[in-house]
């Protein structure tokens, strides 16, 4: 039965991330298929979530920025009843991103007592992300005109450090301007992003810090030099309540088989 107050409901939302899809159904990464490894994920997601109020996509759904990579995303996504968001990460075209789907591109959603802003910190032919002026202000402004929301920031480049020697340098260059942004704006519950194709969850200064692993190839954690792991592909869940908590977890795709294969082209 649904909630008699939807601004006091619960919103429960899903995190999909890094699904490095390829035009062509056969593309893989170190041997690992990723459409197939994105199916088992979504499987488990239907499985363990009856309820989806939001499904947030935070970047690297395609590997080669193909329009049939989005269309792939997009056709199997959707077996996700629910409103979803996109934003791009460093192997997505956002052009091409915003031409297949330019309705799950929105920057804001206001969604039960919370208000969820996507930030777009790709960079054109980069790894490395950078929060540019526009998105600084939108975010400026998107924070400023909450009028009472609880909010949760998302985006693509991690914006601490998280212990692993080289992904560091491809992380969020202006990370600075943005958490000290978020600092005058109490609001802010909780930071999202992906990239590092891991768990993370830290809280300081009052908020939550949170990534999630890939729904294809994991990252080893702590890692010095680029290593991956034979971890399950997963995705996270959240629960924001009115009262600004947050509940969240990670939960991964338990009947799917990781089979690397270091001698086929890597990530």
């Amino acid at each position: 039965m649904p909630h008699p107050d939807p601004l006091q409901a619960p919103v429960h939302v899903v995190q999909l991330t890094d699904a490095h899809l390829f035009g062509d159904a056969t593309g893989t990464l170190l041997g690992l298929n990723t459409r197939d490894s994105l199916r088992h994920v979504i499987a488990q997601v239907r499985r363990e979530q009856p309820r989806i109020d939001l499904l947030l996509c935070t970047g690297d759904l395609s590997q080669d920025g193909s329009v049939a990579s989005y269309e792939a995303f997009r056709q199997l996504t959707g077996e996700i009843q629910a409103p979803t968001r996109w934003l791009p990460g460093n192997h997505d075209e956002a052009r091409v991103m915003a031409e297949v789907a330019p309705e799950l591109v929105q920057a804001v959603t206001d969604i039960g007592a919370w208000r969820v802003v996507m930030l777009d910190s790709s960079v054109l032919g980069a790894t490395h992300g950078l929060l540019e002026p526009d998105q600084l202000a939108l975010l400026d402004q998107a924070l400023a005109s909450a009028a009472g929301r609880h909010c949760l920031v998302c985006c693509h480049h991690q914006p601490v450090d998280i212990g692993c020697a080289w992904i560091a340098p491809i992380g969020l260059r202006n990370a600075d301007d943005l958490l000290q942004r978020l600092k005058g704006y109490p609001q802010v519950k909780a930071l999202l992003w992906g990239h590092i194709h891991q768990a993370w969850d830290e809280q300081r200064d009052g908020m939550r810090y949170l990534a999630t692993p890939s729904t294809c190839i994991q990252f080893a954690p702590g890692s010095e030099d680029f290593k991956v792991s034979e971890e399950l592909p997963g995705y996270r869940w959240l629960r924001l309540h009115a009262d600004g908590r947050l509940e969240t977890g990670v939960e991964r795709a338990r009947d799917f088989e990781v089979r690397l294969d270091f001698d086929s082209p890597g990530y």
